[in-house]
């Protein structure tokens, strides 16, 4: 699986033009075609709750502006929920990935509510590739 950087420069002033369009429709891709070997992968009700968890850290972060050291513990632990949910073959090896990866990008809150944005563009392009499940 490609890994997805939300920030077109270093300095994290510009997020990358393509990610919400390109790359999330790649990377769904990539995750759909999980789907091809083991047909209880990836189902988008287990996706979701991943998405849901982090459009909800998002806004907890939005609204308690000045408690992000409380927030990004949380943030973190979708990685152990995540890792948890492939033990039980419930998401794929990529889907893990991608969340390791998106997490470990998290710094900030802005980099929380990029990574929330990517997480919706991925999920609306996951619905058209993996529509059967």
């Amino acid at each position: 699986m490609t890994k997805i950087d939300f920030w077109k420069d270093n300095k994290k002033e510009s997020i990358d033009p393509a990610l919400f369009s390109s790359k999330a429709e790649k990377l769904a891709v990539d995750i759909a075609k999980d789907n091809e070997h083991i047909k209880t992968m990836n189902k988008r009700t287990q996706i979701r709750k991943f998405y849901d968890e982090v459009v909800r850290l998002d806004m907890e972060a939005k609204a308690r502006e000045g408690e992000w050291n409380n927030i990004a513990p949380l943030v973190h632990m979708i990685t152990a929920k995540a890792a948890y949910a492939r033990g039980r073959n419930l998401i794929s090896d990529g889907f893990l990935e991608f969340i390791k990866h998106s997490v470990g990008q998290v710094n900030s809150p802005k980099d929380l509510s990029v990574f929330a944005n990517f997480f919706e563009a991925f999920m609306g392009f996951y619905r058209l590739y993996n529509p059967k499940n």
